[in-house]
C-alpha cells in the first residue's frame, strides 16, 4: 500500500464536496487529474472510496472509516 499525502487530500475534498467537479475547483486541479488521483489511490488500497452516482458522490464503508483517519493524518502534517 503506497499512497501520498496530496492524494489523502484530494480524497478529503471529494469527501466534503461530495462531487469530483467541485473539490478539483477548491484543490486547484482539473477533474480528469482529480479523478485520477483518486482512481490511483484507490488502485493502490485495493478498495473504492467512493460511490460515484449522477448527481453526488458518497464514500464506501471503507472510504468512511479511511477519510476519517486521513483528516487527522493531514491535519497533523501541516
Amino acid at each position: 500500500m503506497h499512497f501520498k499525502l496530496r492524494q489523502l487530500s484530494h480524497a478529503l475534498a471529494v469527501w466534503r464536496h461530495r462531487s469530483f467537479r467541485r473539490a478539483a475547483a477548491e484543490q486547484n486541479l482539473s477533474q480528469p487529474a482529480l479523478s485520477r488521483s483518486i482512481h490511483n489511490l484507490e488502485e493502490s488500497l485495493g478498495v473504492l472510496l467512493f460511490d460515484r452516482q449522477a448527481t453526488e458522490v458518497t464514500p464506501t464503508a471503507f472510504g468512511d472509516a479511511l477519510l476519517r483517519r486521513a483528516e487527522t493524518i493531514v491535519t497533523e502534517a501541516a
